[in-house]
């Protein structure tokens, strides 16, 4: 029972990861009604941004916020500087786009860093929480309680804000929203930002996990792309429950079931994938789109 509870435990620690991802890849996708594929890069380069500050010497926290800051004026930049000018063009355009930033966030990330793997901190402490017979990764708890405490927030923020209202409004219907006077493009900006944002809170609580790289969001972002789409690409609470869903899936299946074990664990974000387009593409909690022909 105590090695079951642990492996649900873990699998909720990188459940909020994917989570997280998933809910910054919904958040784009309101926006442009495409996935941006550079999602994890983005992530990934914020966390390299994180470390280059801990290694100057900057306290671990200070250096979270600071990068939580830089992340989201570079997703308002890269909204207002690219995304912007192809908005209206066509759906390959701007998977082409998509693409392209992810080559060029890992490539300067490569070519500044190297493609060294490296050793993040984590900002919890080494020692195992003891509970009873059960002993957690102080890791695995601090990482669910981070990701937690910023979904909360960012629930408290778009319900119960105007500014959160607005950005809603944009997203869901720009034209209408236009004509009360939201500022739509500034609202869009604001929501890449914050999606660049939420994914670099993922990419600092992993990247103690699997180590620092360039290439290391690729496995992270495939099981982010699962979670959104068994909760529903067009529901942000649809997303978060999957991603979390599919941390603790993966790992009872990695665990229980001989044949999957460590090494076929990203297959499972595959079927998951293939089933759910297959059965309901709109995703478990996903708004259904009727259309007459």
């Amino acid at each position: 029972m105590e090695s079951f509870l642990q492996q649900v435990v873990s699998g909720l620690a990188t459940g909020g990861i994917y989570a997280a991802l998933a809910l910054a890849l919904v958040m784009i996708y309101h926006s442009t009604n495409h996935l941006n594929f550079a999602q994890g890069e983005m992530a990934m380069f914020s966390t390299y941004i994180s470390w280059s500050l801990i290694n100057a010497g900057v306290p671990y926290w200070i250096a979270f916020f600071a990068t939580l800051v830089i992340a989201f004026a570079g997703g308002v930049v890269i909204e207002r500087l690219i995304i912007r000018w192809v908005e209206d063009a066509p759906v390959l355009t701007v998977v082409i786009v998509f693409i392209g930033l992810l080559m060029i966030f890992n490539s300067v990330a490569g070519w500044i860093y190297s493609y060294d793997i490296k050793v993040f901190p984590s900002p919890f402490p080494d020692q195992p929480i003891q509970i009873g017979t059960l002993y957690l990764g102080p890791h695995d708890v601090g990482a669910i309680a981070v990701t937690l405490i910023v979904l909360a927030i960012l629930f408290l923020f778009f319900r119960y804000t105007s500014l959160g209202l607005a950005m809603r409004a944009a997203a869901e219907n720009p034209e209408s929203s236009r004509l009360v006077g939201i500022r739509v493009g500034r609202m869009l900006g604001m929501g890449w930002g914050l999606a660049a944002l939420i994914g670099a809170v993922a990419g600092m609580m992993v990247a103690p996990i699997v180590f620092l790289d360039p290439n290391m969001m690729a496995g992270i972002l495939i099981y982010a792309f699962a979670g959104a789409m068994f909760g529903g690409i067009s529901s942000p609470g649809g997303a978060v429950f999957g991603g979390f869903f599919l941390g603790v899936t993966e790992n009872l299946a990695g665990s229980y079931i001989p044949f999957i074990g460590n090494e076929l664990k990203l297959s499972v974000a595959l079927v998951i994938i293939v089933v759910v387009l297959l059965v309901r593409p709109s995703g478990i909690f996903g708004k259904v789109t009727v259309s007459r022909v």
